[in-house]
């Protein structure tokens, strides 16, 4: 018998190793504590703008034989003008993680099913205009719909959720493969504050040509339990006049020197599907593809589906 019901506090633990099992599977070694998640339950100050939009929030958990096998984080967004028109009275599945079928633990694909049945029900009760679906987690690099989810996915389609968005490849690096710093008469690199990290520009006859972001408080202690070591590339610019002359290459050398003095050894990027330039420019520095994940889904269930919320029960 499985049963849905309201995450309680007595739930963290496991669903904190169902967090961290789904995490794993995307980026190697990164888990969070317990903390990380009942904070991120409540709230998401990383989310600095569409954070404040949101008015309800509610996390459901799915039991079979008093075993926690699936969990959903569900959000309401306001309706007033300050939120953004694409969420504008909208709710989203925030995150939905189940344990697939073992010889161990079986019948957790139905639990699934029944969980994904109660937040559709939720998403009526709230009447929203939109229903969106993601797989954002608290826990670094783990956002839009990870190609290593295939059971969430195959949940998602069944329930009439359809990919809509982008694609973007998340890539890595050992720091200790990037390009190596190859000193160049009259080129300098200043170290500021940027947007996304530690800003590092490349200046040649005191000329900005371009720079790289490196952000290294992904693993901060009071939320990451086990991300040391881990940097992503925030961001990446060459002034187009410079392209094909090595400057990017150049640029992820003095990042790589920067990094090996933080004590960092993996270095993450993140790019559209589509950019095969940029792809290759980051595999040519020594990237490789960790994984692809679709961000962007919305509820369109096919007409006569049967894909209707509706009531929910255990059973």
């Amino acid at each position: 018998m499985s049963q849905v019901r309201p995450f309680h506090r007595d739930d963290r633990d496991q669903l904190t190793e169902l967090v961290n099992a789904h995490a794993a599977a995307v980026v190697p070694g990164v888990s969070v504590s317990v903390n990380t998640v009942l904070s991120s339950l409540e709230r998401q100050p990383e989310e600095f703008v569409t954070d404040p939009w949101v008015a309800e929030r509610v996390t459901l958990v799915a039991e079979l034989r008093r075993q926690l096998v699936a969990a959903a984080h569900l959000l309401r967004y306001r309706s007033d003008a300050e939120v953004g028109a694409d969420l504008r009275n909208a709710g989203e599945i925030a995150w939905f993680l189940w344990h697939p079928p073992a010889s161990f633990r079986p019948g957790t694909d139905k639990a699934a099913d029944l969980l994904m049945a109660a937040c559709l029900a939720q998403l009526a009760r709230w009447q929203v205009r939109l229903r969106y679906a993601s797989g954002d987690l608290p826990a670094p690099v783990v956002y839009g719909l990870p190609r290593n989810w295939p059971h969430v996915r195959s949940v998602y389609e069944r329930a009439g959720f359809r990919h809509t968005g982008s694609t973007e490849v998340i890539l890595l690096a050992q720091v200790s493969e990037l390009p190596r710093l190859e000193p160049r008469p009259g080129v300098t690199v200043e170290r500021t504050v940027g947007e996304c990290g530690t800003r590092l520009t490349a200046c040649e006859a005191g000329q900005p040509v371009g720079f790289v972001e490196v952000d290294t408080s992904l693993a901060r202690p009071e939320r990451q339990a086990r991300a040391a070591g881990l940097a992503d590339v925030g961001n990446l610019h060459v002034d187009p006049a410079r392209h094909g002359a090595g400057w990017e290459q150049r640029l992820l050398g003095h990042a790589a020197d920067w990094l090996r003095l933080s004590g960092v050894d993996r270095l993450l990027a993140y790019e559209p599907a589509d950019d095969h330039t940029r792809l290759a420019t980051l595999r040519t520095a020594g990237f490789r593809e960790l994984t692809r994940t679709d961000r962007g889904w919305e509820h369109r269930p096919r007409r006569g589906s049967g894909q209707m919320p509706g009531r929910y029960r255990s059973g």
